[in-house]
């Protein structure tokens, strides 16, 4: 199915933002008139009137009678910027506020900023890309000091390429979470998700197991990287790993895919099926444990089961998960010590100021030594 275009005014209304973003017009300039920009675009007048009108709403640009429309220095309202709340505001986008790790973290935020005396906006994208670019442009309308982003499926590229510019344009500072765009310099707090992937394949091998699946969403870095640290520890101790025992997925498909393909996996006879699986995080892997239920098997002892990020999920069940630490409140609070640092001016951009946490192996109840094959019948 073709892919459909967004309507001719909000094409041109992400055209104009791009040369604010790119710096083509600066605060205070004057943008060209209605008729230009319709000549220059190949559009209607009515459809670039309607652009402007809705840029203007948005706080992108102002107008002033008899003179013309020009670009907003920051959330303009009748031609004139409103006065800043008092103190720093700091902008927290994450792909999701209420759900799994992702309260921590911003309790971590949240209580690093009351310290300073700053004030918290939050935004959450859903992991989806247009909800993204729908919180970078409420984020740009307001004073902001400076942003704390987590980025939307980091491993499908970044189509709003153009906020980030228009954050750097207007010298707001940014820092990312877990992972970065590959096409944005920007410094990062992540875990070491490629060694988080491999100890985890290593505790199960050294737990004496050779058939070892893994399933992984890999719309996000995390996920790829979590997936080629398994795979090299399986090279390494050359173990072989089975027709549709490495399992990829999508955001979208994490509540069919997984499940479906380890049902398929557990109908194997006994010296076929795998007896352990990596997991790309705790979510998965307590929906899992209900699908190895189901199938008559038990945990450990049937199939040992490793999940990533020490969520409460992984103590919540009757079944303790065996996982990869994730530091979610320490990663909120360095994560606020690294932006403070930037908006003093005492840290450069880029990646030179990256901060990697080692993840800690966590072993619980969910892994257990590897058991003779059951005899062929």
């Amino acid at each position: 199915m073709k892919e459909q275009l967004p309507p001719k005014y909000r094409q041109l209304k992400e055209q104009i933002i791009s040369w604010i973003a790119a710096g083509q017009f600066s605060p205070h300039d004057k943008l060209p008139s209605e008729h230009e920009i319709a000549a220059q675009s190949g559009m209607s007048r009515q459809t670039v009137r309607q652009s402007l009108g809705d840029l203007e709403a948005e706080g992108w640009l102002y107008r002033v009678q008899g003179k013309g429309t020009f670009v907003a220095d920051s959330m303009p309202e009748n031609g004139r910027k409103p006065a800043e709340p008092p103190g720093l505001t700091v902008g927290l986008m994450t792909t999701h506020i209420s759900d799994y790790i992702f309260p921590t973290i911003v309790r971590g935020v949240e209580s690093a900023l009351r310290a300073q005396g700053a004030r918290l906006l939050l935004a959450s994208t859903d992991n989806e890309k247009d909800k993204e670019r729908e919180s970078l442009e409420s984020m740009l309308r307001e004073p902001l000091g400076g942003l704390i982003i987590e980025p939307t499926k980091s491993a499908e590229g970044n189509p709003n390429f153009d906020y980030f510019l228009a954050l750097e344009a207007r010298g707001i500072p940014y820092v990312m979470l877990n992972e970065r765009y590959s096409d944005v310099d920007a410094p990062c707090l992540k875990v070491d998700d490629e060694l988080g992937g491999y100890r985890a394949a290593e505790h199960l091998a050294e737990l004496g197991h050779k058939r070892i699946a893994g399933f992984f969403k890999t719309d996000d870095f995390q996920g790829v990287h979590r997936m080629r640290g398994f795979m090299r520890c399986l090279r390494e101790r050359r173990l072989p790993l089975a027709t549709g025992s490495l399992l990829r997925y999508t955001t979208e498909e994490k509540l069919t895919k997984p499940a479906e393909a380890l049902e398929a996996l557990l109908a194997l006879g006994p010296g076929e099926r795998p007896t352990a699986i990596v997991c790309y995080n705790d979510e998965l892997a307590v929906r899992l444990l209900d699908i190895v239920r189901r199938s008559g098997l038990a945990v450990p002892s049937d199939l040992s089961i490793v999940g990533f990020d020490d969520a409460t999920l992984a103590t919540a069940t009757e079944v303790k998960l065996t996982t990869l630490e994730h530091p979610k409140t320490r990663m909120g609070e360095d994560a606020v010590a690294m932006l403070m640092r930037l908006i003093g001016g005492k840290h450069g951009r880029g990646a030179s100021g990256d901060v990697v946490y080692e993840p800690k192996l966590i072993i619980r109840e969910s892994t257990a030594a590897a058991r003779e094959d059951e005899p062929a019948k």
